[in-house]
């Protein structure tokens, strides 16, 4: 476990899943957490669980890049400081043949998955560049180099994500800054209950038990804020790999 004592991390999609199980491993592990979320109450039972001195709750769209800037100029007032950026909120919505998917919810997708990240690279590359130091974790997906049927949005949303990461790496390297991005796999989240009752694809027909519980991408992203990583700036760390599980000390 790193030690993240006196460290700030914000984490967005903090109010379930990957967000939920990272924001309680880094605050286990010291750090002060940043909750951003649109489920005001979720995020704010979270924080108070985890205790007005560990962690704050911010409500936030991350397509809005306003409301983003907004929640890191409030950890700045709060805490002092950002470390760690956690891009993790991410949708899979819509599910649907691109004959017939509905062009708004694809929007939207994009407006989440690829703005989202670009809003918070955007409103804390700035921060982090100043302090001269800083790491970026976003969560990807397989589906960003593996196109699958009926989630073109998703996988293209990914797909831009990926790039994205290459490209804050590409600038920010130099700078002070670590940029890489996690690829967990199939997790046991909501999201997958929603692509199983889709029947879409083959990831919809694996058995509950290949995935993955969620403390495991949290860990791996509390190990990728550690020198350890450093072999993957720019690039996607992946939790397919059994090396790299037991690198990290996943096991089942």
């Amino acid at each position: 476990m790193q030690d993240m004592d006196g460290k700030v991390v914000l984490i967005t999609g903090a109010s379930r899943g990957i967000g939920e199980a990272t924001a309680r491993v880094f605050a286990d592990s010291g750090a002060r957490v940043v909750l951003l979320a649109r489920s005001a109450d979720a995020i704010g039972a979270l924080a108070g669980e985890l205790g007005a001195d560990r962690a704050l709750a911010v409500t936030c769209d991350v397509s809005r890049f306003w409301e983003v800037e907004a929640a890191i100029g409030a950890t700045l007032q709060t805490f002092g400081r950002l470390d760690f950026l956690i891009n993790n909120a991410g949708v899979i919505d819509p599910i649907a043949m691109l004959s017939r998917a509905d062009p708004e919810a694809w929007s939207s997708c994009i407006d989440i998955n690829v703005k989202g990240v670009f809003h918070g690279m955007r409103a804390a590359m700035p921060v982090m560049l100043e302090q001269r130091s800083g790491t970026i974790l976003t969560v990807s997906s397989g589906a960003a180099h593996n196109a699958l049927e009926g989630w073109s949005a998703y996988c293209a949303s990914k797909s831009a994500a990926a790039m994205l990461t290459a490209c804050a790496d590409k600038e920010g390297r130099g700078r002070g800054l670590r940029v890489m991005g996690l690829s967990p796999g199939t997790v046991a989240t909501q999201m997958q209950r929603d692509i199983r009752q889709s029947g879409v694809n083959p990831v919809s027909q694996l058995d509950w038990s290949v995935h993955i519980p969620p403390d495991w991408p949290a860990r791996a992203l509390l190990w990728m804020c550690g020198t350890d990583a450093d072999d993957w700036l720019g690039k996607e760390v992946s939790l397919r790999d059994d090396a790299i599980r037991a690198r990290i000390g996943l096991t089942a």
